[in-house]
């Protein structure tokens, strides 16, 4: 069986759980028993230190051309040669490092457009895809990373005749932030866009339940599959130093809730409830997000805490590993409910105990992993409660994270994702 992946990368600019569950989702697939896999990426390229085997390197639609065709009228009818130059690798990680290519605003028109297809994508590259795709043989199955390109369903189909698969997550991150009307127009979009899709996938009941709501899908349309970890990504670490750190391992931003993080940490140290906290941060950021950090550190420094904290400049390989060997917690409180939250995973897999409020599908992954706990009320005062109860509390927090290991290696494996995988490819082809 032949599939073909195709996902929208961030450019490698900030921990984007999106993109890293697209490159398990591939891992995952590669899994499946008589599967020839291959990845090809939209919009924006992938992490460029990713080197996942069946990634390959060039982008369709690139996000440079597609705003372009979409903001100047002149510019619609470009040359090839100009795309070619538009969405070349260094001019595509030059746009994903500056603000706006993962915000909405200004991209309502484009967003709809994508999610019901036509004009939105050009026939000139449409055709260059399928023409790529039709290289050696036809793929058995194309899968989609997310809702957001599910206008390319309609295409591929007409076209190609092919079984179409669809990932759901975090759609609603970039939904809910666009203005009305295209919020209620983008659900009512996908809701009618999903005759064109064979099955979909998404890893919590949660999410499923909140997408049926949205967009009416049959929810025996979607299947459940939760996330995996790839056994290569298990890390094993021991405290490095003896002083209690709170980790924070997310996109640094508001809607990751690390103000709420920064005052919490705040308020435990000034209190002097936890006098030798500190505070440890990896995750990356947009430039969107600097503003925001800035007044953050500002915080800190007028409460002069700023020596108590260390902020990672990376987020992958050996910092992964030493900012993982440095915390006794990881929390990450975001602001909106969560779908999944694939960074509770990978804090578990070290043998890191995490810290969430009872939101979205946080208490769904819990009751999955045991290796956490969850807090109410979702307030700064309730997360500060919280942590000075677990940090108190060395017995539980050392069970929590040994529990959360041993059940993501068991339960939460790239076999058993690839196992669901299988079994809704086979039904639809």
């Amino acid at each position: 069986m032949k599939i073909v992946y195709l996902i929208t990368g961030s450019g490698g600019s900030f921990y984007c759980g999106n993109c890293y569950r697209d490159m398990i989702y591939l891992k995952a697939i590669r899994k499946v028993a008589g599967t020839e896999a291959s990845a090809i990426p939209l919009y924006l390229p992938p992490d460029e230190k990713t080197d996942e085997k069946g990634l390959e390197k060039n982008v369709y639609f690139g996000a440079i051309s597609m705003y372009l065709r979409e903001k100047v009228p002149f510019m619609r009818n470009m040359p090839a040669f100009l795309d070619k130059v538009f969405d070349s690798a260094p001019l595509l990680k030059m746009a994903a490092k500056r603000s706006g290519t993962t915000r909405t605003e200004g991209l309502e028109e484009m967003t709809l457009g994508m999610i019901r297809g036509g004009n939105a994508f050009p026939e000139k590259e449409l055709q260059r895809l399928i023409d790529h795709l039709h290289k050696d043989k036809k793929p058995d199955v194309i899968h989609l990373s997310n809702a957001l390109i599910i206008g390319l369903a309609r295409q591929l189909k007409r076209k190609m005749d092919v079984k179409i698969v669809c990932s759901l997550l975090n759609e609603d991150d970039w939904i809910l932030e666009m203005a009305e009307p295209f919020q209620s127009r983008a659900w009512k979009l996908i809701g009618e866009e999903a005759v064109n899709v064979d099955a979909f996938i998404t890893p919590s009941a949660y999410y499923r339940d909140m997408f049926v709501e949205k967009t009416g899908i049959s929810p025996d349309k979607i299947s459940i599959v939760p996330l995996g970890i790839d056994p290569g990504s298990l890390i094993t670490v021991e405290k490095k130093d003896s002083f209690p750190a709170l980790g924070y391992f997310c996109r640094v931003n508001s809607h990751n809730g690390f103000d709420k993080i920064v005052d919490a940490f705040i308020d435990l140290k000034l209190s002097n409830k936890l006098p030798d906290l500190h505070l440890h941060v990896s995750g990356g950021y947009t430039g969107d997000d600097k503003p925001f950090i800035e007044k953050q550190i500002s915080k800190l420094k007028a409460s002069g805490l700023n020596s108590f904290v260390k902020i990672y400049p990376e987020f992958h390989g050996d910092s992964k590993e030493e900012f993982f060997s440095s915390v006794d917690v990881v929390s990450v409180p975001v602001r909106k409910y969560d779908g999944y939250g694939l960074y509770l995973l990978e804090a578990n897999a070290a043998g890191v105990p995490v810290l969430q409020p009872a939101t979205g599908a946080f208490p769904e992954i819990l009751a999955m992993t045991g290796g956490g706990l969850t807090y109410e009320p979702d307030t700064v005062k309730g997360l500060s409660d919280a942590l000075l109860q677990f940090f108190n509390d060395k017995a539980l927090r050392k069970e929590l994270g040994i529990k959360g290991r041993e059940n993501v290696e068991k339960e939460l494996s790239l076999e058993k994702m690839s196992a669901g995988l299988s079994e809704v490819y086979k039904r639809i082809v």
